[in-house]
Formats: structure tokens, sequence, C-alpha cells
């Protein structure tokens, strides 16, 4: 559920872009959207305006349910304030598009930056309240954070910019329209499954209660 929560944004945006046309249509959006611009323009600032809007709500919903801000909705509501607004009015979608690359970028920066600056691993710091790790393990377990948020980062610039070049505009743009959301979602879940692979080996490996006294004395009795 967390996940389908921090994905709220990207999902309205994969919405609206597709409804945009009953949206523009059926509603009083029809009024702020240049009729001279091609179709594919006008669903991305349509899109790009109710994921402003559902950041905003979800920040929202955030501090209500905990009376707390998430540091990665503020990050996010931030960029694609600034990014969006910009391609709202300039009617660019390359504002937009390099929105979740800098979000991405900046996530890996803070995580490579916090094994120099501080005394431990940032994904240490959020976890070892309900885990206990080797300080190699942590390590890599950061490491492997900063991977993923640099290849998410490359990744999609790269769908954003290059791929399909010799494609029309507006498929260029549904094929980005995609990735953003099954593509970084895809990404992100398998992320996910793989690093519970590997905390599950060594939570398992270091299970305090395999190394008790009562069990070792259990084990030499069993033992012919």
């Amino acid at each position: 559920m967390k996940l389908l929560f921090d994905f709220f944004p990207i999902i309205l945006f994969f919405v609206s872009y597709y409804q945009a046309h009953f949206l523009i249509e059926n509603t009083f959006i029809s009024q702020l959207i240049d009729p001279a611009k091609p179709d594919f323009i006008a669903a991305t600032i349509v899109a790009t305006g109710m994921a402003i809007i559902a950041s905003f709500i979800q920040v929202g919903i955030h501090w209500f349910k905990t009376h707390k801000f998430e540091r990665m909705h503020i990050f996010s509501l931030l960029l694609i304030t600034v990014l969006g607004s910009i391609t709202i009015f300039l009617g660019n979608p390359a504002f937009i598009q390099w929105k979740p690359t800098v979000l991405n970028w900046l996530f890996a920066a803070v995580f490579l930056g916090s094994m120099v600056i501080g005394e431990k691993p940032i994904v240490q710091r959020m976890m070892n309240e309900h885990i206990e790790l080797p300080e190699n393990v942590w390590r890599t377990l950061n490491l492997s954070w900063v991977a993923f948020f640099f290849i998410s980062g490359a990744a999609n610039l790269y769908v954003a910019f290059y791929y399909k070049l010799g494609a029309a505009a507006e498929a260029r743009m549904d094929t980005w329209v995609n990735f953003k959301l099954f593509g970084l979602m895809g990404l992100t879940i398998a992320f996910v499954i793989l690093q519970a692979i590997y905390l599950s080996r060594h939570i398992s490996e270091d299970d305090p209660e395999q190394n008790t006294p009562e069990s070792t004395t259990s084990n030499k009795e069993e033992t012919p």
C-alpha cells in the first residue's frame, strides 16, 4: 500500500494524460488550454497539473496521519511544482520529463553522502530500529540504493530524450508516460524484492536465537 501511495502522483499523471481529451471536453480545464497546441502537449499540461495537485494531497494526507513530513514527498513536491509549472507555462514537456531523473539522482547523492557525513549510512538510520546487521552489510545495502537511484534516473533520461529518436513526438511522449509508471514502478518492485532476498540471508545467518547458549547446548546433546 505504501508503494501505491508513493506512486500516487505518478498514477494520476498517467491516468490524466490518457484521459486528457475527456477532461478538456467536459470540465473547466478547456478554458485553460490553448486549442492550438498539439494534443499530446495539451495532455501533458493537464497531467502535469493533476500531478502537482496530487503531490500536495499526498503530503497533506501523510502529515494528517503521522503529523510528520516525509522528505521524499517534500523533495518530490518541490521538484514537480517548479519543473511542472515551467512545463505548463511554456508548453514544453522536457522540464517535467527531467523531474524523475533529478529526484533519483538527488537521492543517490544523499545516500552516498551519508557514508561520508555522519556516523551511519542513511539506510541504517532508517532501518536499524527494526533489524540488526553487520556494518559491512549496511554499507553494501546503502550502496545498492545509490546504484538503484542512479540507474533509475539514467533510465528515465534515456527513455525521455534518446529512445526512438526517429519516432513522432507524440509517440515518444506516450512511451515516456508508460515508462514513468510501469517502468519505474517495475524497477522499484524488482529492487525491493532483491533487497528482501539479500536481507533475509543475513538476518537468518545472524539470528540471535540460533546463537544462544541454550540452542548451543541443545545442539551438542543431539549430536551422537
